[in-house]
């Protein structure tokens, strides 16, 4: 049971425990003075002694306690609005303390940099000498700075970046310091960045064809003006070369739409084993034609991977019709899926695209995913090609975060293989 002297020490807390303890000193001495006399000197120093303990710990140290309990509780709901404000910026935004370790970082910073954590030096997420630099000037007593980052892992992405210093004390570690503003430029800078490839590509690529049916045209308005023959043969060839525009002009514009949104991962749901089999359906009539039949192995169960139908119906298109076209010789094409573990991809559909035509110089095999290389630039154009039919494969299967390989022999043919992140089990069983 407490004793009401314990009670009565606590009711006052630790300060005021202080100060009934010096009183009852100051009482009890002087008493046991009166019983002995040798000691008056001992009871006036304890009643001094008390005073001043009963002084010390007042009124000043609770009103020092106060001073620091709201400044406290001040400072945290100052802290808790700055950061709703923060979380509710569309752009990437992180507080830092004067010596660079995150405060708070919103959402939008999370997502483009998992790797922050509160208490931590920013600069161990966002690994780029331009920012350790511009981070260092504003510690060391600059009011701002500004750079350009961009971001090259997984994805490229860019940001335009602000630091800005919010004041206070540059020592209160844990305190905001400065503020570190980081809107995303990436779709300006590939909209840019396609702009001027569509200029140098397009210029490159149509000024054969223009050639040859200003050529022509010429000629039909002079010599071959009478000349029927000569007409029916000229009006055929610009006609195909018309054409070889369109479909480079539409090509590049495809590229153009699944490079701007390469970095936003597709939502939807879509099974490969059906999708294959249209395109082939879609592709027999041009087999036929070539002298080249399917060989196809696809499991009983069909496999559902994330992604848009119609980037991965183009997909198919282009790998099956390419091998149809370049592997003629061979007779065949094998479209091969099945469900594997891929070590960067996980559980993952395979489809390999395989023909058995005069292959693929292992020179080329690198280069064959840019814009408008050709392995046999005469073949190519032979075949109605633009150059630009494995680019926009590349760009499909990494928006889709997936994998292309490439394997090709001189004489023996060449594999395709794609391997496409599967929905996870227990989404795949949804209704």
């Amino acid at each position: 049971m407490t004793s009401p002297f314990k009670r009565y020490v606590r009711g006052f807390g630790p300060a005021r425990g202080l100060k009934g303890l010096a009183l009852v000193l100051a009482l009890l001495v002087p008493l046991l003075a009166l019983l002995s006399a040798p000691v008056w000197a001992f009871a006036l120093l304890a009643l001094v002694l008390a005073g001043a303990i009963a002084g010390l710990p007042g009124s000043a140290a609770e009103r020092m306690l106060a001073r620091r309990a709201a400044q406290k509780v001040e400072r945290g709901a100052t802290e808790g609005r700055l950061h709703g404000v923060l979380d509710a910026l569309s752009a990437a935004t992180i507080l830092i303390d004067a010596r660079g370790a995150v405060v708070h970082a919103n959402a939008q910073a999370l997502s483009a940099f998992p790797a922050l954590r509160v208490g931590t030096p920013v600069t161990h997420a966002i690994r780029a000498p331009a920012m350790t630099a511009a981070l260092e000037s504003v510690l060391k007593g600059a009011p701002s700075a500004r750079l350009d980052l961009v971001e090259r892992i997984p994805l490229e992405r860019s940001f335009d970046v602000f630091i800005r210093v919010m004041g206070g004390k540059a020592s209160a570690r844990g305190a905001a310091h400065a503020v570190i503003f980081m809107p995303e430029t990436t779709d300006a800078r590939r909209l840019e960045a396609m702009r001027v490839d569509f200029v140098a590509n397009a210029s490159h690529e149509l000024r054969t064809p223009l050639a040859s049916i200003l050529g022509f045209v010429e000629t039909l308005k002079g010599p071959a003006r009478n000349d029927t023959a000569a007409r029916e043969r000229f009006l055929g060839i610009m006609e195909e070369q018309a054409r070889r525009m369109a479909r480079l002009i539409e090509d590049l514009l495809s590229l153009s739409r699944i490079e701007m949104n390469e970095h936003i991962p597709p939502s939807g749901r879509v099974e490969v084993g059906s999708s294959i089999r249209s395109v082939l359906d879609a592709l027999s009539g041009l087999a036929r034609e070539r002298g080249v039949v399917f060989e196809t192995q696809f499991p009983a169960a069909d496999l559902a991977v994330r992604g848009e139908r119609d980037e991965l119906l183009r997909i198919f298109e282009n790998l099956i019709e390419n091998a149809i076209k370049y592997g003629q010789s061979g007779g065949r094409v094998q479209i091969n899926l099945e469900r594997v573990e891929d070590a960067a991809v996980g559980a993952s559909a395979c489809v390999k695209v395989r023909d058995f035509g005069p292959g693929i110089a292992p020179e080329h095999l690198p280069r064959l995913t840019e814009r408008f290389y050709r392995a046999d630039v005469n073949a190519s154009r032979g075949q109605g090609g633009t150059g630009l039919g494995l680019a926009i494969v590349k760009h499909i299967v990494t928006r889709h975060r997936g994998r292309l390989g490439i394997e090709s022999r001189l004489g023996e043919g060449s594999t395709f293989t794609i391997w496409l992140p599967l929905v996870p089990l227990l989404e795949k069983d949804k209704p």
